[in-house]
């Protein structure tokens, strides 16, 4: 097949969790089909781009440049958007420069399939498409925004993210229903959007689930000897952010009641302020590292205390090749296959947490029984080329049996929108 895969930046680092799985699913579809990638790229990011060429067989790229994350620069723009009836992480990325850039690809080439990869390309798409389109959605964005205004703690915060939440739900269901057909990461996401929008309930829907690449993250010979926490994300996304605020303020006193010489790594990209003010004696904030898997080795516990998220975690999946026990709350772990006491546990109070953490760190044959269930379980079922077979087959789908009715249906189905580092997971 001849595919246009659109999305919002290049995969280029793979230091987030997006990134991550388009690339190792991309690394297989290119093998058997020809791939034209579409995104926004800043200044300097030739290398990236260049890099792009081992899953794409041709890359194009928009100039674009984001103002550094809470800058003064930053917040001036995100205002602009307040009175804007598109969510404020979608408007921001309209761009005539893409729109152009995109119109010239589909005049200049025919194409079997465009695979939109997030929301944020469908701000750009033309009213009408010439051939079967399906959206990635790596998460329920709305249910984001949602989690994110219950866990803020002022009323003008809440009041913000509300707003965002309200945004998003509209942004989302219209940009849903323009699509032939919907490839989501876990049948709880599929079944969330089924709840939020019922008219997409009977769309052809997808579950293309999370992998790993299990020859990479490999268990380490050795045990941990010391009592060693470690925590991996991109650390300039909000809800890393806030499920480390939320650990090193609420979670982890606790478990120093019972293990006081307990330590902690926070490993990720680009770590806020609020991140590295928890840096401590016994709290380490790492910043970029070009290899996670050296600070995971050490630790005898990985931890993933998300409040706030969606689709699915490749942290815990990098955490279990690995052969690491993890300790995760329920949103943390949502969607993957996990059986509570058997490959993970799961705990979401911060006493009950706590207590999880201190029942591993104490018990080594009961963590060692976590470790070797975790790892069986994604080697034998979720290894990326597995996973990327599944997607082969629903774009397969999409683009062949979905042709014909896309050409009879294509002015109904593409309305007017409403106004309504190798691994470094987010």
């Amino acid at each position: 097949m001849n595919i246009l895969w659109l999305k919002s930046d290049l995969l280029l680092p793979l230091d987030k969790g997006g990134r991550l799985r388009t690339w190792h699913l991309m690394r297989h579809l290119a093998k058997r089909h020809d791939i034209t990638y579409l995104s926004f790229a800043e200044n300097g990011q030739q290398r990236e781009a260049g890099g792009m060429r081992e899953v794409a067989r041709r890359v194009v790229t928009v100039p674009r440049t984001d103002p550094a994350k809470r800058s003064l620069l930053f917040y001036m723009d995100a205002a602009r958007y307040l009175a804007d009836p598109l969510p404020y992480a979608v408007a921001k990325y309209r761009s005539a420069a893409y729109k152009l850039q995109l119109q010239s690809l589909l005049r200049e080439q025919s194409f079997d399939l465009v695979v939109c990869d997030f929301l944020v390309p469908v701000v750009n798409l033309p009213k009408t498409l010439p051939c079967p389109a399906v959206i990635f959605t790596h998460n329920v964005e709305a249910e984001i925004w949602r989690r994110h205004a219950e866990t803020k703690a002022s009323v003008a915060a809440r009041w913000l993210y509300c707003l965002q939440h309200k945004r998003m739900l509209r942004f989302e269901e219209d940009t849903l229903k323009r699509f032939d057909g919907i490839l989501a990461v876990s049948d709880v996401d599929r079944e969330t959007f089924a709840r939020l929008y019922p008219e997409i309930a009977a769309k052809p829907t997808w579950v293309v689930r999370t992998g790993v690449d299990t020859e990479y993250f490999v268990p380490s010979s050795t045990q941990p000897s010391d009592p060693h926490l470690v925590f991996t994300g991109s650390m300039d996304w909000l809800p890393n952010e806030d499920a480390m605020k939320y650990f090193c303020q609420d979670v982890l006193p606790l478990i120093r009641e019972q293990e006081p010489h307990v330590s902690l790594s926070i490993v990720g990209r680009a770590p806020t302020p609020a991140v590295r003010a928890l840096a401590s004696d016994r709290i380490e904030v790492t910043g970029t590292v070009d290899d996670v898997r050296p600070y995971m080795d050490k630790a005898a516990v990985y931890i993933v205390p998300l409040r706030i998220g969606g689709g699915t975690r490749l942290k815990i999946f990098e955490a279990m090749s690995m052969g690491k026990a993890v300790v995760s709350t329920t949103i943390g772990a949502e969607g993957l296959p996990i059986v509570p006491g058997k490959h993970a546990l799961l705990a979401d109070e911060p006493r009950a947490f706590a207590d999880a953490v201190v029942a591993l760190l104490r018990d080594q044959s009961r963590r060692q029984a976590l470790e070797r269930a975790a790892r069986s379980l994604v080697v034998e079922h979720y290894d990326w080329s597995a996973v990327a077979g599944e997607l082969d087959d629903a774009l397969g789908i999409s683009a062949g049996q979905n042709a014909s009715a896309a050409k009879r249906t294509r002015p109904r189905r593409t309305h007017t929108m409403s106004k309504a580092g190798r691994h470094a997971s987010a």
